[in-house]
């Protein structure tokens, strides 16, 4: 496949995936989610490859699903959202079901399905200045994949989904266990390829076969059935757009993302000061 929205390369038993919109802070949208499975798929296939490290190209990790994308979504067809949100729920447990490690380098926003990307990751390495969240339920969206509360627990996911909160620090991701560490910016890369190193080091086949038995027991716990049970809420989220997502989109569509986001935070604002 010839990539257009990810870079992607082989050295020394880790395999290289680098989101690269850099120009819309590396939104996922179709295309992007096709080249990753693509090259994920050539990853778990190939021997050579002990490890996967993620990241993202310029200012960004990600700010998540690509808004633009979404904001020409009109369908009310329970059907219809169902197949959308499922490709997006697979797009992102790739990164939990890959038989090789996965570990994610991120810096600048990692936010929403980005966030959710992340989290599906085994190992998190966060850039000091990085900020996490999950801004959704403040333009009247619903969550892809429920991990937040298996990672940080029912109480601090219940915060920060319920209140859209997108400004969480690399500290308080790592307090939260969201990430395994933070490094001083522009480290993050270097940290993510020593720990790909290390793991690269161990016997593969006791590697793969134990990254299996701690997905198997999470899903012996139920993990699956919990985030399959909140995927079906965000279909019914989703169809049913109220007034907040529907004058959002039509803010995105008709004056651009900024001024979506605008009316969005001066909303929040205004309570706030209530």
């Amino acid at each position: 496949m010839d990539y257009q929205t990810i870079v992607v390369r082989k050295e020394d038993g880790i395999g290289f995936l680098t989101l690269n919109r850099p120009e819309v802070l590396n939104a996922i949208n179709r295309s992007l989610m096709a080249e990753v499975t693509h090259a994920m798929d050539g990853f778990a296939a190939d021997p050579e490859i002990a490890a996967v490290v993620v990241n993202g190209a310029g200012r960004a990790f990600s700010a998540g699903f690509d808004m633009k994308e979404s904001a020409t979504r009109q369908t009310t067809e329970i059907d219809q959202w169902q197949q959308v949100l499922r490709a997006d729920f697979d797009f992102i447990m790739q990164f939990f079901d890959c038989p090789k490690p996965t570990i994610a380098a991120v810096h600048g926003y990692c936010l929403a399905g980005a966030f959710e990307l992340a989290l599906a990751c085994d190992v998190t390495v966060a850039a000091q200045s990085t900020r996490f969240g999950e801004p959704e339920a403040r333009f009247g969206s619903g969550i892809i994949c429920l991990l937040l509360p298996w990672v940080a627990g029912p109480k601090a996911a219940k915060e920060l989904l319920l209140t859209g909160d997108d400004k969480v620090s690399a500290e308080r991701a790592l307090a939260l266990g969201v990430v395994n560490h933070v490094v001083p910016d522009g480290s993050e890369l270097e940290r993510a390829v020593a720990i790909a190193q290390d793991i690269r080091a161990a016997a593969p086949r006791s590697v793969q076969l134990t990254k299996r038995a701690l997905n198997r027991t999470l899903e012996a716990m139920g993990l699956r059935t919990a985030l399959l049970t909140g995927l079906d809420y965000d279909v019914l989220i989703e169809a049913g757009a109220g007034p907040e997502r529907n004058e959002f989109n039509r803010l995105r569509r008709e004056e651009g993302l900024k001024a979506a986001i605008a009316w969005r935070d001066a909303r929040f604002r205004k309570a706030a000061d209530e």
